[in-house]
Formats: C-alpha cells, sequence, structure tokens
C-alpha cells in the first residue's frame, strides 16, 4: 500500500481529496488538527505518532521532524541500499507530501499582533517536509496548493503523473518556501539595506504583453499587500489592465498623493502631463486638462475627490485609458461606463504612502532607495536673489515642487499656483528642458503668474537667463553648483527672483 501524508493549515478541499486518495489506494498519516478534522469524516487515517512511535511535543513544534518520516520521504527508490536501509529500519516509503504552512502571513497582518504570535506561526516541519518531498519529487509527489488537488487526482486516476509534472510541483514548492522564508526574513528584519535581500511577491496578473507586443509580461504584488496600490484597486469597468497602464497609473497615484486640496492629475508615459486643482472638481478637470490639453489623449487620470457628473461629462468628451478615483456617483458612472474599453478604477485616496522603499532593476541585479518623500516647505527657501518672492510666487513654488519631483529628469515644471503651464521632462541637458517647458507654457493663460521650479541646480546661468527673458520672473531650484554665483548675478541682473530649496529631486 503506498502511502501520503497531509498536514494542512488550509484545509480547503482536504475531505474529498483525502477520500480520493483512499479509493486509490493510499494509506493516510496525518497530525494534529488535520487529523481530527480527516478523522471527524470518518476516514481512516493513522496519526503521525503511529508512524514515528514518538509522542508530539513542545506544544507541538517537534511531530514530523524524525528519521521515520524524512528517510521514507528522501530514499531514493532506484537506490537498492536505499530501500535496503529503509527496510532494516522497518520505515515505509512516502510517496504524497500534502502540506501547507502555518499562516504567518495572516497572522502579521492581524491588528495588534504580537511578536510571540507571530514567532509561533512560523512553521518548521512543514517547510522541512516539504523541501525533503520536493528533493525527492522522483519519487515523492510534493503537494503545497489546494488548487492542485483535482488535477492531481486526475492524472493518478489516468497514472498520467509525468516526470515534467513531478518537476513542476517540485519547483512550486519551493518557490513557495522560499517566498514564505523571506516573509519571515523581512518581518525580523531591521536592517533597511541587509546583506542578503529577499523580497516576496505574488502574481497578480499575466499581461497579454509588456511595453511592446513582442515582450512577455506579468504583474507581481508585495506579499503584504499595500492598500494604495494600482494593483489594490478596484476595477469597476473596462477590461484587464496592461503593463503599460499599470505603469502610468502608479505615477499618477504617487503624484496625486502630494495633494490635499481638490486635485486631477493627468499622465501620459509616467509623466504628468497636467495638475491642476480648484474650487470643485470640474474646476480642477479644466486646469488639469487645459495643462496640456494634447498629451492627456490616451492618458491616464487621478482624482483625489469623488468624481461627479459634471467632471464625467468633460472626461468622456476625450479618448482616456484609465480614471482612477476614490469614488464615482452613479451618473458619473453611467456616463464613462458608456464607453466599452474606459478602465474605472477606484482607490482610497491618501497623501501618506506608508511604502518606504523602491525597488529598480538593472541589469544583473537591483537597486534599492528609499522613496523620495521629502515634503516641500517654505522654511527650507532660501532667497538667494535681492528681488524678493510675493506671498503668490512662494505657493507657486511650493506646487510646482511638488510635480518636479515627479517628472523624469533634468525636469522643469512652469507653473502658477493650482496648475501647470508647461512640463520638460527628460532631456540630455537642463537648458532643452527649460526652453521646452516655457515654450509649452507661455500661450497659456495665467502665464504672467507663473513661476519655474527645476528638480536639479542650474549648471549654468543660462536657464536663469532664458527664463527671465521669456517672462519667468520667478525660479526655484535646489542649489548646490559651484556655479551658483552665477546664476545669482544673473538673476540679480535682470531683476528676478531665485530662490534656493535645498532638495534635489532627481527622477530617473
Amino acid at each position: 500500500m503506498t502511502r501520503a501524508l497531509i498536514s494542512v493549515s488550509d484545509k480547503r478541499g482536504l475531505v474529498p481529496f483525502a477520500q480520493k486518495l483512499i479509493e486509490l489506494g493510499y494509506e493516510l498519516v496525518s497530525t494534529g488538527g488535520t487529523h481530527h478534522v480527516l478523522a471527524d469524516a470518518g476516514l481512516d487515517v493513522l496519526e503521525i505518532e503511529a508512524v514515528t512511535d514518538f509522542p508530539e511535543m513542545l506544544d507541538g513544534r517537534v511531530k514530523t521532524l524524525h528519521p521515520r518520516v524524512h528517510a521514507g520521504l528522501l530514499a531514493r527508490r532506484d537506490l537498492p541500499e536505499h530501500m535496503a536501509t529503509l527496510e532494516k529500519f522497518n520505515i515505509k516509503p512516502i510517496d504524497i507530501v500534502v502540506v501547507n504552512l502555518y499562516p504567518f502571513k495572516s497572522t502579521i497582518q492581524k491588528e495588534g499582533v504580537t511578536e510571540s504570535e507571530a514567532i509561533e506561526n512560523i512553521d518548521i516541519g512543514g517547510p522541512s517536509m516539504l523541501r525533503s518531498a520536493a528533493k525527492n519529487f522522483a519519487s515523492v509527489l510534493p503537494v503545497v496548493d489546494p488548487a492542485d488537488y483535482d488535477d492531481i487526482i486526475a492524472r493518478l486516476v489516468e497514472n498520467n503523473i509525468s516526470s515534467t509534472y513531478r518537476k513542476q510541483l517540485a519547483a512550486k514548492v519551493f518557490q513557495h518556501t522560499a517566498a514564505y522564508d523571506a516573509l519571515i526574513a523581512q518581518y525580523l528584519t531591521a536592517s533597511e539595506f541587509p546583506a542578503q535581500l529577499t523580497l516576496p511577491y505574488d502574481k497578480f496578473d499575466d499581461m497579454r504583453y509588456g511595453e511592446n507586443p513582442h515582450q512577455q509580461a506579468a504583474a507581481y504584488k508585495t506579499a503584504l499587500p499595500e492598500t494604495y496600490s494600482v494593483l489594490n484597486a478596484n476595477i469597476l469597468h473596462g477590461k484587464q489592465l496592461s503593463y503599460n497602464n499599470i505603469r502610468d497609473a502608479d505615477a499618477a497615484l504617487r503624484i496625486i498623493s502630494e495633494f490635499d486640496d481638490t486635485t486631477v492629475v493627468t499622465v501620459k508615459h509616467m509623466n504628468p502631463a497636467g495638475i491642476g486643482q480648484g474650487i470643485t472638481l470640474e474646476s480642477a478637470w479644466d486646469n488639469a486638462f487645459s495643462a496640456d490639453d494634447i498629451s492627456i489623449f490616451g492618458g491616464i487620470v487621478a482624482l483625489n475627490r469623488e468624481v461627479d457628473a459634471a467632471t464625467a461629462k468633460k472626461m468622456h468628451a476625450i479618448f482616456l485609458e484609465i480614471i482612477i478615483a476614490p469614488s464615482f456617483t452613479q451618473e458619473a458612472y453611467d456616463i464613462l461606463a458608456a464607453k466599452k474599453n474606459l478602465r474605472l478604477l477606484t482607490l482610497p485616496f491618501t497623501t501618506i504612502v506608508p511604502q518606504k522603499l523602491e525597488v529598480t532593476s538593472i541589469l544583473g541585479g537591483v537597486v534599492v532607495q528609499e522613496r523620495d518623500l521629502v515634503g516641500e516647505s517654505e522654511a527650507n527657501f532660501e532667497v538667494v536673489s535681492k528681488a524678493q518672492p510675493t506671498t503668490e510666487q512662494l505657493h507657486a513654488m511650493i506646487f510646482a515642487q511638488k510635480a518636479v519631483k515627479h517628472v523624469k529628469s533634468n525636469a522643469i515644471v512652469v507653473a502658477r499656483d493650482g496648475q501647470t503651464l508647461g512640463v520638460g521632462a527628460g532631456q540630455p541637458n537642463r537648458i532643452d528642458s527649460v526652453v521646452y517647458s516655457i515654450q509649452k507654457a507661455e500661450k497659456k493663460a495665467g502665464f504672467d503668474e507663473a513661476v519655474l521650479a527645476s528638480d536639479a541646480f542650474f549648471p549654468m546661468s543660462d536657464s536663469v537667463q532664458y527664463a527671465a527673458e521669456h517672462g519667468i520672473k520667478a525660479s526655484v531650484e535646489p542649489g548646490g553648483s559651484i556655479k551658483d554665483k552665477d546664476s545669482i548675478a544673473k538673476a540679480d541682473e535682470l531683476g528676478v527672483v531665485l530662490v534656493f530649496s535645498g532638495t534635489r529631486h532627481f527622477k530617473h
């Protein structure tokens, strides 16, 4: 008689699966709570103590860590000396291991959980059995996922357990135990940048393709889900999110989290096309749209207030990929849902995003850094020009600084308080970004109120000169260049305001 060892925390589908194994001729061995569930269901099942000839001890911490278990799992069936050893010690081989692990993840997600509670939910015997079975997958079938039960039974009935399938299940085991251990390591690790970095992620979805149709892709979310994430948004309407949709929506969420006031952010290719604020959401939309009424087509819109019918009608008039907001009125939803392919997402708005670190892939590794969480404050500004900024200019500078940190470097934002007017992104040199952003902005209403913000210092005085000659009366930049004095002198020569923020906001 073949033997199956079953010890599971997740008992979904357990009894019917175990019943099928018995019908296929398997002798069942089980532990603790799993044994009680199976026995209460009327199934014939041995307790683990009958195999180990040793009682569970230390409050269940030790029950399967025994040679009669692990020798039965690890013995190679193709080696006569291994089988002779089993016979010598009267150890029966184990042919199937069905194990899933203590609920460490759900435990640490509970409010008020203590460290001792978390520690007690670190599984030791389960991963050990799974790893032994997976190592010996040529002879032992390792089962870690209840979703596989039906497929396994069907294959056993058809005698269709191939070596490829065995290897597939073994790989799934090692992926599972690696993620499990990584989550424990993450919980216990105090250092932000440990010597070895293990980051557990769960698959969110397979993408139709990546950035381009010839690139395969999938999305993964953190094992401990972040509430403020496009991957945890509620998709009310529209088709599957694409790879580019997810990246753009993430950029939009990062940007709009900077603003408490009623704000609309439009995003294209991960850069803000326009940011607008207003007394009403409709007026905020008007400002965001007029900031760049060309780039927004085919873009993403994020709003930090419930979408009303008036705003929905205006958004309905143009082609958009995604609208993401805290909620939609029923009338607004009906207006927008008339567009079959428009994706409507809801996500609670917040200005406090708890995720502190971000990971970026490079060839051969990753780089990890703290997110740019530095806020903007007039208290940190240093006026370095003779000309002094007005209150309105200072408010506009704060707004522009919040925007520029989310623009690809070299980044320049021309804005008035509550509205971007021109965005210069990703240029190889700063003056090109200055020129581009001003050319976009100078044709728009409100340009006479505009200030210019730079994500990094002006390396030369040409940026100050070009801006002043084209109507910009005040600029804010971090300072820190060896040629700062040239920029200051140029500002004084031209009678414009120059402010040093003291904080660089590169975004590569």
